[in-house]
């Protein structure tokens, strides 16, 4: 696992990419992927941090459903890329994960 001092805000999640295994038209979990599906699909990686959560119109905290450790599917287009000691990041919301795999 990657170490990293970032600490996402709010409801946002820290994610290290995993597409190598995509690209390769198989998921880690031996599911294959069609070469129809290779621009517009999901993509995953690994949650490194989450933020604390959402707060609701009350002021009421909404803690995260997502855990750091876990495997993510997102949005393509969802999260934004950052890149730290030469490493590259995504930060998305809670709201662009679409599925936890595993």
């Amino acid at each position: 696992m990657a170490k990293t001092n970032i600490q996402p805000w709010g409801d946002r999640i820290l994610i290290e990419p995993m597409g190598k295994e995509l690209r390769e038209g198989k998921t880690a979990y031996g599911i294959v992927i069609p070469d129809t599906a290779e621009k517009e699909r999901p993509e995953q990686g690994k949650v490194i941090a989450v933020g604390a959560g959402k707060y609701n119109n009350d002021g009421k905290l909404i803690p995260m459903h997502v855990k750091k450790g876990q495997i993510v599917l997102f949005s393509k287009y969802g999260p934004n890329e950052i890149k730290v000691d030469g490493k590259e990041y995504l930060i998305a919301r809670e709201e662009d994960i679409l599925a936890i795999i595993g």
